[in-house]
């Protein structure tokens, strides 16, 4: 009986699972990238992102983004270009941010470089970004500074 019940449980633990890609330290990328599982950046990236899975740029990554737009987005490295993520943003310690950020949940931690705007998602959306246009989008959204205080 155990044995069948640790067979299950290794079941759902793989069907939970997301792959991992790595954009490698001496990867340089120029142009559009869209996944679904999870991303991690460590070389340098020139372009657009998009996602939704969850992205994450190491100390020694380089982004010089138009957009990203993935579910959340942890930066340890450096950022040019607004992002874009519905369920998190976070800042590590010894990033470099430049641009505006659109997202429910953010972290910005001590030693970190940001200059933009954040705007803060009382709730995501249930609209396909890609599928609609970007003034029927930003009607979908609900902006937590739109709320009457």
């Amino acid at each position: 009986m155990a044995e069948e019940q640790k067979k299950e449980e290794t079941k759902t633990v793989e069907k939970t699972k997301k792959n991992i890609t790595v954009l490698g330290q001496e990867t340089e990328f120029d142009g559009v990238i869209e996944f679904t599982d999870n991303l991690v950046i460590t070389g340098k990236f020139n372009g657009t992102i998009k996602a939704t899975g969850d992205l994450e740029i190491e100390k020694t990554g380089v982004c010089k983004v138009d957009a990203i737009d993935a579910n959340s987005v942890v930066v340890s490295g450096k950022v040019t270009g607004n992002m874009y993520a519905p369920e998190r943003v976070e800042m590590c310690t010894g990033s470099f941010v430049t641009g505006d950020v659109v997202t429910s949940h953010i972290r910005i931690a001590d030693n970190v470089e940001f200059e933009g705007q954040v705007t803060m998602l009382d709730s995501v959306p249930d609209v396909d970004l890609f599928s609609v246009a970007s003034a029927e989008y930003k009607q979908a959204m609900v902006l937590k500074s739109d709320e009457p205080r």
